[in-house]
């Protein structure tokens, strides 16, 4: 089986500064892997790198198919289709409810038929616990139901992998855990790869996993030889 995500001999960059050299690693269908370290030590770069918002100017790197070095402006659109991202900041727009919110990003990701996206909608609200609050807006939720609409948002279009950027960093560490358990439940139950950078150390201890460790400029998978 093709892996969801190859990077082999990548160079990150965010703008001029080279931020990771010599990045190599894979992540298969139904894998769980955190991606660890220090602020500032490239892991939103890496994330960012991966759904194509900074090109990939030196190496090789495929997700979903897709090319990172090759990939086209026209064709970044289409690879993110098959991408969730959860971001630490919810990012739902405000002036609208939170049905309007996803029927929004269903729009986008080519969606048209109104029955299937309500019946989608319904069925990425109940992976997340989240039934009833279609017609709430985001600040009558709180921050760990905004998030978890965040990742209802992210499922919507079936990704083969979920990126999550700092995604409790906003959080409580109480409800940091049920976001962390709600990401594994998801990745059990789907087989929906997840990739998710953090700097929470405690979360990685508490649910430890395949773990890839950014720093000095360099990605190290700290799983190799255990």
């Amino acid at each position: 089986m093709e892996p969801v995500i190859s990077l082999r001999n990548a160079y990150i960059y965010q703008r001029e500064q080279l931020v990771l050299s010599s990045v190599n690693f894979t992540i298969h269908q139904g894998e769980f892997v955190f991606l660890i370290g220090r602020t500032g030590s490239g892991k939103s770069s890496v994330l960012k790198t991966l759904y194509a918002d900074l090109w990939l100017e030196k190496g090789t790197g495929i997700v979903a198919g897709y090319d990172l070095h090759t990939i086209k402006r026209a064709q970044v659109p289409y690879l993110r289709r098959n991408i969730g991202i959860v971001f630490q900041d919810f990012q739902l727009l405000s002036d609208r409810n939170i049905e309007k919110n996803l029927v929004f990003y269903l729009r986008a990701m080519g969606w048209e038929d109104k029955n299937e996206m309500r019946n989608r909608i319904d069925e990425a609200l109940k992976l997340v616990n989240l039934q009833n609050i279609l017609t709430k807006m985001p600040h009558q939720l709180s921050g760990g139901e905004q998030q978890r609409v965040g990742i209802a948002r992210a499922l919507l279009n079936h990704p083969q992998i979920l990126l999550a950027d700092e995604p409790t960093g906003n959080l409580d560490p109480e409800m940091s855990v049920e976001i962390l358990k709600l990401f594994k439940d998801i990745n059990e139950k789907s087989k929906t790869a997840v990739l998710m950078a953090t700097h929470n150390f405690e979360l990685i201890e508490r649910f430890p996993s395949r773990t890839l460790y950014c720093d000095k400029g360099l990605i190290t998978d700290l799983s190799d030889g255990l």
